[in-house]
């Protein structure tokens, strides 16, 4: 039985001129449009305002490659079980770079078999941070030497960005985009 989306898009008509300026902010962005988590976070229009600032840096302008952003908010995706975030982004992370092997092993939740060095960093720090809510040493040091500490911090905020929006799209029950197959918990 398909899920209720329980917080659908507003109709126009019935925005608050609160609600309209966070539209008018995220149309007039990278985004171009209210799409996913968003049309959630409209009820909270300055969260909303105040989230996509952020990820228009996170998303665009972090201080790591796009390969690897898009990298760990599929890992972030996987994790919650987010159909909506790994349908946008899986595309956007083959785009990248990132291997179809590698994608298809992050959406069945086993561990890439053949990663770089630096998609091996991700998936570790981003695992490790998930799963038992910490970083290792030897991971963090590996990290700060491949990314430095801005690439570390920032990778740190995606994780904890688009765990939001996957927090988000759970509880609203957001559908995904496209038709395909879920991802199974």
């Amino acid at each position: 039985m398909p899920r209720r989306n329980r917080l659908p898009p507003i109709p126009t008509e019935l925005l608050t001129s609160e609600q309209k300026a966070a539209v008018d902010e995220l149309i007039a962005g990278p985004r171009g449009a209210v799409i996913g988590p968003f049309i959630a976070t409209l009820r909270s229009p300055e969260l909303t305002r105040r989230l996509q600032r952020l990820g228009e840096y996170i998303r665009f302008d972090a201080a790591l490659p796009e390969k690897l952003r898009e990298m760990a908010i599929l890992l972030t995706a996987r994790e919650w079980t987010q159909g909506f975030e790994w349908e946008v982004h899986a595309p956007l992370a083959a785009k990248a770079g990132l291997g179809a092997a590698t994608i298809s092993a992050i959406a069945e939740n086993r561990t890439p078999e053949s990663m770089n060095r630096d998609e091996a960093l991700v998936y570790a720090l981003v695992t490790e941070l998930h799963r038992g809510h910490v970083v290792s040493d030897a991971t963090y040091e590996a990290a700060v030497a491949e990314f430095g500490e801005q690439g570390v911090i920032d990778l740190v905020a995606l994780i904890g960005y688009y765990t939001t929006l996957a927090m988000v799209l759970n509880v609203a029950q957001t559908p995904p985009p496209f038709p395909g197959p879920a991802l199974r918990p």
